[in-house]
């Protein structure tokens, strides 16, 4: 069985990122889901509700038993693929735009460790969905529980009730 880290930061962790998860560890892989810090973005859950949520969804879907949550240390990921014995990285693809963000990295995670990147297509049904927008939706008032696994939604509603606080 091929270790495979599905990084990002996962604020919050979406339909679109727990059909990439289902996907990778139906290939027959055993998923790391590395939660990182992204300093660029303005974040809305903590990494102990991120990995909490996470973990959550994973147990439901009857996922626990081949997919883990880690958090992911400052520093390279292909030092954290190494750590973990990851052969590959596993990224979504949404769009031609996605690939022109990802392909450089993807390139340069090979070159230094030899890590690989498996590209998977998002499903059609996710592909306008990123925790981004989701995150403004929600802040703006409009509804992305369709967009959600459930502990996602509780999550992001706890967060909203204590701002409001």
């Amino acid at each position: 069985m091929t270790t495979v880290v599905l990084p990002g930061s996962f604020d919050p962790f979406t339909l679109g990122h727990l059909d990439l998860t289902r996907r990778a560890a139906a290939l027959g892989h055993r998923v790391i889901i590395a939660v990182s810090h992204n300093p660029s973005k303005k974040g809305t859950l903590d990494l102990d509700a991120r990995t909490g949520a996470i973990q959550q969804i994973l147990a439901e879907e009857g996922l626990a038993d081949t997919v883990e949550v880690r958090t992911l240390p400052k520093g390279l990921l292909v030092d954290f693929c190494r750590e973990v014995g990851a052969g590959a990285v596993v990224r979504g693809l949404r769009s031609q735009l996605d690939l022109a963000y990802e392909e450089p990295m993807a390139r340069m995670n090979h070159h230094l460790e030899g890590i690989d990147t498996l590209f998977l297509l998002t499903d059609s049904r996710y592909a306008h969905i990123s925790s981004s927008l989701v995150r403004e939706v929600h802040a703006l008032g409009g509804d992305v529980s369709d967009m959600l696994p459930g502990p996602s939604k509780q999550a992001l509603a706890a967060a909203s009730d204590s701002d409001v606080r």
